[in-house]
């Protein structure tokens, strides 16, 4: 069932829980982290236990692997989740850790606790919804089931109840509902009822040894795991680099950026607090109000596109006329053509595309100006939209700390299908497709400069994986 959610009030529908049950948090049914602080499905689900005065539990079903999720990403979602643990300690709610795919081992461990509700947040994107669907399957009939959105500021449901065509058609609807979604966020408060079994203590080692990922693929180090190393970055982007946003976002050379992904992915960090707390910077309304403009409207564009378009990582979740022109093209003289292993180890003829991909391998990330030129070069040196977008979606899903979210995907279907875009002058390739060339970063930004920066990385740096370390 889908809560409304109204801020600080909500209007929920009344359901007959039992009350020799445990309340049961079950919180983040796919492969990211929760944060105790900013989350609107933990507050629902204390908010339960508090009516009925009885304990709280939250439950991470851990799957073992994730589509092409890498050790890289699960070291930095179990160290923010260790983090988690020890918040949760502290405020007498029970944490469990699960292993598993969730749709096989949650149903049973509802029932082996005797679980009287279970609560769970929104995740647009196709496996976490399958998981929702087969766990709902098989609980027992007298256990509600119920789904709050704290992934957006403005629920997905309520912002549109339909595909939106681009920005221009949810920014409306996304506005006229921020003054009453964008509210101050309670705190998850101390729990006053304890339970009277205690959860399994977690081997945190145990369990990064025990993936079944990619390890080739090393930890960064300039972003620190967790909601405090969220919240600090956060706090130097408000001090030192909000006031460049609006004007040098699109320059790769410049700090301008917040840097915040990895965090509001995995759930470290609330996008709603986020907004909150850039909203308090005085004297910035314009570089604000550009950044509240990527932040809510087009990331939540993105999980409109993938919660209503069930083809949002293939072709087939083109517009007609994209797939028409891309199919018009399909068979054009490619210049160059590069293999999937190629690209990955930045092996082209183009420095910027190289450098691009360097920055990707070696920090996890890629400026946002680049990624839209680094897809859209996929496609112009790959034998066909499909294995361009198959390839892009792959090398972002697996190196990039942000991967496997919706922002991904769309950035990905944007550049090489042109969702959320409109037709252009037609060219070989590409056709109506956008297009964007060497010559045209040229303009933009200092090329050659970016070039230097990542030349010297060697090209194996992805095979460098750092240990695990919980000691820190």
């Amino acid at each position: 069932m889908l809560i409304r959610r109204f801020g600080e009030t909500q209007e929920v529908s009344i359901f007959n829980i039992p009350m020799k049950y445990e309340k049961f948090l079950l919180k983040c049914l796919y492969i990211g982290v929760v944060c105790a602080a900013d989350n609107w499905a933990l507050i629902y689900a204390q908010q339960l236990a508090l009516a009925e005065k009885l304990p709280l539990h939250i439950c991470f079903c851990l799957a073992p692997r994730y589509l092409d999720a890498t050790y890289r990403q699960y070291a930095f979602m179990l160290k923010g989740l260790r983090e988690v643990a020890k918040e949760c300690k502290s405020l007498d709610i029970q944490f469990h850790l699960l292993s598993g795919e969730p749709g096989q081992n949650l149903p049973s461990f509802v029932k082996k606790w005797k679980f009287g509700a279970v609560v769970t947040d929104f995740n647009p994107l196709r496996i976490p919804r399958q998981w929702i669907e087969t766990v709902k399957k098989h609980l027992p009939a007298d256990v509600p089931f119920i789904q709050v959105d704290a992934h957006n500021v403005v629920p997905c449901w309520e912002a549109s109840e339909k595909l939106e065509y681009g920005a221009r058609t949810i920014r409306g609807k996304i506005t006229k509902l921020l003054p009453e979604f964008l509210t101050e966020i309670p705190p998850v408060d101390t729990h006053p009822h304890s339970a009277s079994r205690a959860a399994e203590p977690v081997d945190w080692e145990e369990v990064l040894s025990s993936l079944e990922v990619e390890r080739s693929v090393g930890e960064v180090d300039w972003a620190q795991p967790g909601t405090s190393g969220g919240m600090a970055m956060l706090e130097s982007f408000i001090d030192r680099r909000l006031r460049l946003f609006a004007t040098h976002r699109n320059n790769p050379n410049c700090d301008a950026l917040s840097h915040l992904s990895p965090w509001i992915h995995t759930g470290q960090l609330s996008a709603q607090r986020v907004v909150k707390q850039v909203k308090r910077k005085k004297n910035a309304s314009e570089t604000v109000a550009s950044f509240v403009e990527e932040l809510v409207v087009r990331r939540e564009l993105a999980d409109n596109f993938c919660f209503y378009n069930p083809n949002y990582d293939n072709i087939s979740g083109a517009y007609d006329w994209a797939k028409k022109t891309l199919q018009d093209h399909a068979k054009d003289r490619r210049q160059y053509l590069y293999t999937k292993e190629q690209l990955e180890n930045a092996k082209t003829h183009d420095q910027l595309w190289n450098a691009a991909q360097r920055q990707l391998v070696s920090e996890g990330k890629m400026h946002g100006f680049l990624r839209m030129y680094w897809a859209k070069k996929i496609l112009e040196w790959t034998a066909s939209p499909e294995e361009a977008l198959s390839i892009a979606i792959y090398l972002n899903d697996r190196l990039s700390l942000d991967g496997c979210d919706p922002n991904g995907y769309v950035g990905c279907m944007w550049s090489i299908c042109g969702i959320h875009d409109q037709g252009w002058a037609e060219r070989p390739i590409f056709g109506k497709i956008r297009f964007m060339n060497y010559a045209g970063c040229k303009r933009k930004f200092d090329v050659a400069q970016f070039e230097r920066k990542y030349a010297a990385i060697k090209e194996n740096s992805n095979k460098d994986t750092k240990k695990s370390s919980f000691n820190n």
